[in-house]
């Protein structure tokens, strides 16, 4: 199996994660995946939920990673804080609180892992098609189709 990988530096800076976003999108494209297609709106949310919990509350450089291959892409941010990933449950008017929650429920997998002095924080995401048939005779729609999360 071949994998691409890609990768940009993230200064601690939280204007890195707009460019961050438009590097990505720019990979994306790359690999002929279009702003408008679902699945490249998932990753895009993905990387900025990443990214920006690693520049506000690390204060560290990042790494983001984006690797294309079997089944899917997944994306990795590293940075050099040794502080696990510790997912919130935010209040309704909290600004804040919800990235790892909108990660879990939009990647099909996630973690992290602990790497040198850092961490690796990564997700998937699988670029399987599943077709699903309109029950009204309409016509079949063609996506990457997930089975929506439930929070108690």
């Amino acid at each position: 199996m071949q994998v691409l990988q890609v990768q940009l530096e993230v200064g601690p800076d939280p204007a890195e994660v707009g460019r961050a976003r438009r590097w990505a999108r720019s990979r994306l494209a790359g690999c002929g995946m279009g702003d408008d297609e679902p699945l490249a709106e998932t990753l895009i949310l993905l990387i900025s939920e990443l990214v920006t919990n690693a520049v506000v509350h690390t204060g560290c450089p990042a790494v983001l990673r984006m690797l294309f291959g079997e089944p899917g892409v997944r994306v990795e941010v590293a940075d050099a804080s040794d502080r696990a990933p510790s997912p919130r449950q935010a209040a309704g008017d909290d600004t804040g609180g919800r990235g790892l929650e909108l990660v879990d429920g939009l990647a099909d997998r996630w973690g992290w892992q602990r790497e040198g002095a850092g961490k690796r924080i990564w997700c998937e995401i699988d670029r399987a098609e599943k077709a699903v048939d309109d029950s009204s005779g309409g016509p079949r729609i063609q996506g990457a189709i997930r089975e929506p999360h439930v929070y108690l």
